[in-house]
């Protein structure tokens, strides 16, 4: 189902977006006409400048536009642009914006059971979900769920059971990694400064150490995964033998794929290694895959990439209920014992109607070739951007293409940073802010990307249920906007 190119006929502007937020008057008043209050429409441009005066100044946004239709794919705005979504709301609607059979499963639970909170009784969507969650787990040692409402949540119980489990304070990071912007879970966040700065102190007892990434560890980008991994262990030991004792180590904590670092998968000898050392010094290994999980990498779990792994504990959130709020972490029932009942909860915990979505996703996923799809798309995604990376006219723009299934980033070449320009004659001139310049480009043709990492980096993240006409057009979108780049230089 396609939303046509102007939405004038069938979505008024006063009606969308006024009508949510004017409540009826009592029924006594709403007789009287001097007493009702006039549904007043606003225009986008009105709408957009009472989101800049009332919304957080906190929040930041790529664009002003204010959006009120999302089917698959394509978004539309208030004045009815048709924008082609390769951001899946940061790796949330996974199935497209809108699928129908998780929208129907929720509004159906809409009419039986919206909320129990979690710490009274069981419902029964809370415990359908795990069942259906089971079959799926990366290693069959997982098999005790608490379900929260966000990643960030999700992130600080996994550290709470970590220290409780263990009796040891002290978490190891990443550097690059995000975990989220709470105080607990922003406290292992290593990929920008910004969610963090000027807040004061954060939780305590967090030591960070080098992600296998060439730019973490300091070497040019065509150092070989063998000697990446030979690095950040020797970093890691360093780390164990010089600021924080394994002893006093609860858990270390890690992306399978690194997300707001840059999307810069890792690679499984590393993952294998930190099993080891967890494993000898009695320390849980915590899996984050709030954004690489449901088969964003090809497989229902990043970490799956790596055979055996076998995660202590495992986060994840975003697109386990295609855009309906609900995270969760998964342990072992020894780890699991070991918790005081009522030291997890939460009022909306569990959800009852984010549950069911999350249902409805899994049978997707069991029902639709999601991992085909991602496969294919995946190919014709890197084969487009290698051609790129190799082109006469823009070669000399992108530093890396990498990444797993619609899990992809472009890092283009900074002439502040020398590692970047590995491989560029001598005398080339690099335009600067290249990736921000494309990601305005491609805006303004109607295509939506973002950046990430505090390199100049886009990332792809385009619904796994992209067509090949799609991702046709997007890369079509995005050449143009390198090749524009490029030839202004």
């Amino acid at each position: 189902m396609r939303f046509p190119k102007s939405l004038s006929s069938t979505l008024p502007l006063s009606r969308s977006l006024s009508t949510t937020v004017v409540r009826a008057a009592p029924p006594a008043l709403a007789r009287t006409p001097e007493a009702e209050t006039p549904n007043q429409a606003k225009t986008a441009a009105q709408w957009a400048d009472f989101g800049r005066s009332h919304v957080s100044h906190g929040l930041g946004r790529l664009r002003d536009h204010v959006i009120v239709k999302g089917q698959g794919l394509e978004l539309f705005t208030a004045e009815g642009k048709r924008l082609l979504d390769f951001t899946a709301g940061i790796g949330v609607t996974n199935l497209g914006h809108c699928h129908p059979a998780v929208s129907a499963a929720a509004a159906s639970q809409v009419n039986t059971l919206v909320h129990l909170q979690c710490s009274i009784a069981f419902h029964a969507t809370y415990l359908q979900l795990i069942e259906r969650l089971l079959p799926t787990m990366p290693h069959p040692s997982l098999d005790s769920f608490f379900f929260w409402n966000s990643g960030s949540e999700a992130v600080e119980a996994a550290v709470k059971v970590a220290r409780k489990a263990t009796g040891k304070q002290n978490i190891i990071c990443f550097q690059g990694g995000y975990h989220g912007r709470t105080y607990g879970s922003g406290a292992l966040t290593r990929s920008k400064t910004i969610y963090t700065q000027s807040t004061g102190a954060l939780m305590p007892g967090v030591f960070a150490t080098a992600y296998p990434y060439w730019h973490s560890l300091g070497v040019p980008p065509s150092t070989s995964e063998e000697e990446l991994v030979r690095l950040a262990k020797h970093q890691l030991d360093m780390l164990l033998r010089q600021q924080v004792a394994p002893q006093d180590t609860a858990a270390i904590i890690i992306e399978p794929v690194q997300g707001e670092g840059g999307y810069v998968p890792c690679p499984p000898a590393f993952l294998r290694h930190l099993r080891e050392v967890c494993d000898k010094h009695n320390i849980l290994l915590i899996v984050d895959e709030v954004q690489s999980g449901f088969y964003r990498t090809g497989t229902y779990y990043a970490s799956e990439h790596t055979e055996g792994l076998r995660p202590d504990i495992m986060i994840f959130a975003k697109g386990v209920a295609n855009g309906f709020p609900i995270s969760g972490i998964v342990s072992n029932q020894a780890i699991s014992a070991k918790l005081d009942p009522g030291s997890l909860g939460g009022t909306y915990a569990g959800n009852a109607v984010a549950c069911a979505a999350g249902i409805a996703t899994q049978e997707v996923f069991e029902t639709e070739d999601i991992a085909g799809n991602v496969h294919r798309r995946s190919e014709q995604l890197f084969t487009a951007l290698n051609s790129l990376a190799m082109g006469e006219k823009t070669k000399h723009l992108i530093c890396e293409v990498r990444g797993q299934g619609l899990m992809v980033a472009v890092e283009f070449r900074n002439g502040a940073d020398p590692l970047t320009l590995e491989g560029v004659p001598a005398g080339t001139q690099i335009p600067k802010n290249i990736g921000k310049r494309v990601q305005d480009y491609c805006l303004e043709k109607g295509l939506m990307v973002l950046t990430t990492s505090c390199f100049d980096t886009i990332r792809f993240i385009p619904a796994l249920v992209v067509s090949e006409r799609e991702m046709d057009e997007a890369m079509g979108i995005f050449k143009e906007a390198v090749e524009k780049v490029a030839l202004e230089g």
